[in-house]
């Protein structure tokens, strides 16, 4: 894969990815009967974890967005995948079954590794060029 072949599938991936978590954070920002009934009633979350997750995947979302070298970067591609495989836990869980839907996430979580596999290739290249490696 060429560079700039790299460069732009890195960019759709994670702008593709950071539109994910930030869609399905909008609902709980202020928390919505629809994401109550989600998260609380049927996954026994508790209110004010709704809102606190929201703002988490929200500032994730901007932080993968950011082109910076950060390690704080790597935080936020952890805490949105965290959330994404607990969202499968917490659904398993509670349903005590795999519902077929849920393979649906998949289609959430392959643009984050693409996007994440992608940034964290170029920091190598980038680390070689500095030491001449």
């Amino acid at each position: 894969m060429t560079t700039k072949t790299a460069n732009i599938t890195y960019w759709v991936t994670t702008i593709i990815f950071a539109g994910l978590m930030i869609f399905s954070s909008v609902g709980g920002l202020q928390p919505s009967q629809q994401a109550i009934d989600l998260m609380h009633h049927y996954l026994g979350y508790p209110i004010y974890f709704i809102q606190f997750i929201s703002v988490a995947k929200l500032l994730g979302a901007v932080v993968i967005l950011v082109p910076t070298r950060s390690f704080i970067k790597s935080w936020a591609y952890a805490g949105l995948f965290f959330d994404l495989s607990g969202a499968i836990y917490s659904t398993v869980a509670t349903a005590g079954k795999i519902d077929p839907m849920m393979l649906t996430l998949l289609l959430w979580i392959v643009p984050g590794v693409v996007s994440f596999y992608l940034w964290n290739r170029q920091q190598i290249l980038v680390d070689n060029k500095q030491t001449g490696g």
